[in-house]
């Protein structure tokens, strides 16, 4: 009976035993074909043993015995291998390499062995987590040949390797990662899925367009799971570019028991190679070849690094581009076509086309201004001092004048000499060495290229800028400024960009443009003096593939403007400041903010409260006044607010101090999210007054974990650093796509510029829309701050805007409330304009003496207290404080004035109550009168009878009835102050004739 012997190569035992075995069932005798040598795993002393494993086809007995291996940190050198049988290290054979204890990915047809994708949707924030894992099922790394490319949406995939070193080595790989709208981390974990201590900093850095970066870090001996993983983050409709990744090598394997052949398309000819040669062009090679192979031209044809060879096509009119000769003796040029090289098409085949003849000879168009033609076919720059408009002679600049220094290239019949122009393709080298940009008479436009993904670069480098001589000395304003016409032409997804690069550090895209675009200008600002580098950069599309279709998509740029650049030319002269009779009549500079007067072309400083323009130096209308509620800085270079703003209404002055809200203020709004339901939010900084011009804000990329601190003191040329008055910055929460903190990314400035501070809701064309907020709870006018940005965008042609409305509201103390309009939560509706609204206690004006009232209290004891209250509601903050409480003596009017109003009172009592006795009293007499009457006509009565009582027919009425007179009031009180208090009756007089016997 036969059995099949197989063991693992760590259990030496189980397969000495199986081969006793196979022994004692009669198996034939192993050969060496049979079996391989593997280490068995290293003990506590450092040891291990070198034992025979079969084959998994082997059938055999006689296995070789254990016997003691090498220590386990041994090692051979590159281009060499271990040879298990006899443990020695041997050269590696001709097509093959080592990189002795490493090994290294450097084909990407396929995924490597070892290698594993793993995507996941990393946001549970909105919709089904189940549905979102399902969505990236798709997304995966690409091998793409030479290289591996990461995914392009919004799905978190890691590639992942795992690998066991017997000592400390480390992982080198070279990467392009040019898209800040995805995230892209290297990090390493150990066999308990906790990260290393290396990758403490896992973030990559970005790189150029169209460089490769590299990385590296240190690895522990034993486990180490490597993780390449990246994260896209899409705000819109535009894809993100992939991460590239290649070469990748791992140091520290401590040794290699065969060597590696070399892949397709490269060869080595020599034993003990560390590395393995590409093939020359229009050659090629299979795997593990020692050398190449030629294909037969005039058929076939190869690029650099093939593994076949192809047939050659029939020429088509992609396969050939017009250019201008340059200027002959005569002044003239002329189109002519020449092929793209390398030629990979034929002639000789069925409706194959031939170059078109050349056009005819035309004048040259003439020099470009700041250059003269000296008799000869090229054009010549001016010497120092004098100027031309490129079509006649230079001369001499007048006196009280000096060249305005620059570039001003708008005719191209030759590359100037601060311009190259290349190719590059991030896959492979077909298009090294051709020319990117190809002249055309009136513009330059890309090239051919070698293929359609190709990036085509053009590049031109000014050595520094500085200002004319008379505002020499001026910070913070403009240095200089390029100004470029361009167009693009497609059919395809083609993307121009705009770069810059400062002082040879880093290139960073300061704009692009999609797709076709109509012939339009671009301005970029230049505020430092520094060696700059710009570079236009045109791909026809974005795509792995090394295709020819879309050679007629082109990109033109029309003129390119620089201006003061350190070693210009000039096309003319502008007026300079002049120095005293002495120094005679050569230009001098001008103190810093100092303008040049006309009549006397002296220096004369700009008045108070201006700022000197960046674009005229000339006359006493360079310098423009401020804003409302701002100063220009000492150098009049800029305006500042001090937060201190008044208002005059209603005959009333308003005063306004916001400089408790002059500390950076941040609003965070939103969540919003993404297509794909990733959750992020717009974070603004906002900077009020700033520090006397100086931009407070400050808004960062944090992709990396480089602190705020280091890259303030490191560079102000860093990248993803931004200061302003407004800055925003677009934020990943950390519950979003998994990572340990929150994530900041886009940051751009939305403010650079304070134009100043009114009640006014229109300032310099920007206005308030009023109707985007609730309107004011009180009714305290609200103070406007307008701000701009002077970077222009391809949305926002005047750049954009920004407009902070401060609103009092006495219940909200200290900094008080940011918020945008609720219909805009990103702040903006049309993205050029912003809007904020600042509601605090802060922003109520300054109190007066109208804002609170007296209130007097009673006079107590010859002393009186006067209290003093604000007004309700209350609208305003400091300023005037509220007064102490006064006390005074009562003053004695006021006694006086309760004495005659107390007698007053009594005299009324008194009237009141006499009135009523005297007519009590008037009753009583009238009462006895009437009874003495009664009386006196009795009968009974002793009296003698009256002859008659009525008067009788033709008698006088002789007998009247007499009363005593009535006393005055006066004459009364006297009455009843010397009588006696007893009853008595007034005497009252009979007159009648009888009255002497009564």
């Amino acid at each position: 009976m036969k059995r099949r012997i197989w063991c693992p190569g760590t259990a030496w035992v189980c397969c000495w035993l199986l081969g006793w075995q196979a022994a004692a069932l009669q198996l034939p005798p192993c050969e060496e074909t049979d079996y391989h040598f593997e280490y068995t795993e290293c003990d506590s002393s450092g040891s291990r043993w070198r034992v025979a494993v079969p084959n998994p086809s082997a059938e055999c007995s006689g296995l070789p015995d254990p016997v003691k291996g090498k220590e386990c940190t041994f090692s051979c050198a590159s281009g060499e291998y271990l040879e298990m049988k006899n443990q020695v290290c041997s050269k590696c054979a001709e097509g093959t390499y080592s990189l002795g204890s490493g090994i290294k990915f450097d084909e990407w047809d396929e995924l490597p062995a070892g290698f594993s994708n793993v995507a996941t949707f990393m946001d549970t924030a909105v919709g089904s987590v189940e549905n979102k894992a399902n969505s990236c099922n798709n997304s995966s790394w690409t091998p793409r040949g030479n290289y591996i490319e990461s995914n392009r949406d919004d799905c978190t995939v890691s590639l992942i390797y795992a690998v066991h070193l017997k000592k400390s080595g480390s992982v080198f790989f070279e990467y392009q990662y040019i898209d800040n709208n995805i995230f892209f981390e290297f990090f390493i974990q150990n066999d308990q899925c906790k990260e290393m201590e290396s990758t403490a900093d896992k973030w990559v850095k970005l790189t150029d367009n169209g460089e490769w970066g590299s990385h590296s870090v240190t690895l522990k001996s034993g486990s180490n799971i490597l993780y390449w993983r990246t994260t896209g983050i899409l705000m819109g409709s535009k894809v993100v570019k992939p991460v590239l990744v290649k070469n990748i090598t791992i140091e520290g394997v401590a040794y290699t028991s065969e060597c590696f052949p070399c892949k397709p398309g490269t060869y080595s000819d020599k034993p003990g190679s560390s590395g393995c040669q590409e093939c020359p062009r229009n050659t090629y090679s299979e795997k593990g070849a020692k050398e190449c192979t030629k294909c037969k031209e005039e058929i076939y044809y190869a690029e650099e690094g093939s593994s076949a060879c192809i047939e050659r096509p029939p020429c088509t009119s992609k396969d050939f581009f017009q250019i201008h000769t340059p200027c002959d003796k005569e002044g003239k040029t002329q189109i002519m076509y020449k092929w793209i090289e390398p030629k990979i098409c034929r002639e000789d085949l069925p409706d194959a086309l031939t170059l078109p003849p050349s056009g005819e000879r035309k004048e040259c168009p003439p020099c470009n201004p700041g250059f003269y033609s000296n008799a000869s076919s090229s054009c010549t720059p001016c010497p120092q001092g004098m100027f031309s408009d490129g079509t006649q002679e230079c001369k001499a600049c007048p006196a009280g004048t000096e060249p305005a220094l620059g570039f001003e290239y708008k005719w191209w019949n030759i590359l100037p000499s601060n311009m190259k122009t290349s190719c590059f393709n991030v896959g492979n080298s077909k298009c090294d060495g051709m020319n990117g940009w190809e002249v055309a008479g009136d513009h330059i436009q890309s090239g051919a290229g070698g293929s359609d993904n190709d990036y085509l670069i053009l590049n031109l480098h000014i050595p520094g800028f500085k200002p004319p001589t008379s505002v020499t000395g001026a910070t913070g304003s403009e240095l200089g400024r390029i100004t470029f016409v361009f167009e693009t032409i497609c059919s395809a997804d083609c993307v121009l960009y705009f770069m810059a690069d400062i002082n040879r550090k880093n290139t960073n895209v300061v704009e692009s443009w999609e797709r076709s675009k109509e012939k339009q200008s671009y301005t970029h600002i230049i505020s430092k003096n520094a060696s700059f580098t710009f570079t236009w950069a045109f791909q026809r599309i974005n795509e792995g593939q090394d295709s020819r279709q879309f050679i007629n998509d082109v990109a033109k740029i029309y003129s390119i403007t620089v201006t003061n650049a350190v070693d210009g030319v000039a096309s003319s002269c502008r007026a300079c400041a002049l120095g005293s009779e002495q120094s005679g009549s050569s230009c001098v500079p001008c103190p810093v903010g100092h303008y040049i007067e006309k009549e006397t072309s002296q220096c004369k400083e700009c008045p108070a409260n201006t700022f000197l323009s960046i674009h005229q130096v000339y006359g006493k209308e360079a310098c423009i006044p401020c804003g409302p509620g701002s100063k220009s800085t000492k150098d009049h270079s800029a305006c500042f607010s001090d937060c201190l703003v008044s208002y005059i209404k209603d005959n009333q002055t308003l005063s306004y101090d916001f400089s408790n809200l002059s500390q950076v203020g941040s609003l965070m709004s939103g969540p919003s999210f993404t297509s794909r339901g990733t959750k992020f939010f717009h974070f603004f900084n906002i900077s009020l007054c700033g520090n006397e011009g100086k931009k407070m804000a400050i808004c960062t990329d944090n992709i990396t974990d480089v602190t705020l601190k280091d890259m303030v003191a490191e560079s102000e040329d860093f990248s993803n650093f931004v200061g302003a008055f407004v800055c925003q910055s677009t934020i990943i929460p950390s519950d979003s796509k998994g990572f340990r903190t929150a994530l900041a990314l886009q940051s751009n400035s939305l403010a650079d510029r304070f134009l100043g501070a009114t009640v006014e809701t229109m300032l310099e064309n920007i206005s308030v829309k009023t109707d985007m907020f609730p309107p004011s709870p009180s009714k305290i006018p609200d103070v406007h701050f307008f701000y701009k940005s002077s970077t222009a965008t391809t949305s926002c042609e005047d750049g954009r805007a920004t407009v902070v409305t401060m609103r009092c509201n006495p219940n909200k103390p200290d900094q008080g409330e940011l918020s945008v309009p609720s219909s805009c939560p990103a702040g903006t509706c049309d993205g050029c304009t912003f809007y904020f609204v600042w509601e605090s206690a802060e922003a109520c004006p300054l109190c007066t003496e109208q804002d609170y009232h007296e209130i007097e209290g009673a006079c107590k004891k010859g002393f009186q207290e006067t209290l003093y209250v604000w007004n309700e509601p209350k609208h305003c903050i400091k300023g005037v404080p509220l007064p102490e409480k006064r006390t005074s003596t009562c003053e004695t009017v006021d006694f006086w004035l309760k004495v005659g109003a107390g007698v007053g009172a009594f005299a009324a009592v008194l009237l009141i109550a006499l009135t009523c006795y005297f007519w009590k009293k008037n009753q009583k007499l009238e009462y006895k009168y009437s009874k003495l009457v009664m009386t006196a006509n009795s009968k009974e009565c002793e009296l003698p009878a009256a002859d008659s009582c009525a008067i009788m027919e033709g008698e006088d009425n002789e007998e009247e009835i007499v009363y005593s007179n009535k006393q005055s009031l006066l004459g009364k009180l006297k009455s009843l102050a010397t009588k006696e208090k007893e009853d008595h009756f007034e005497s009252v007089q009979l007159k009648s004739s009888r009255s002497q016997n009564i």
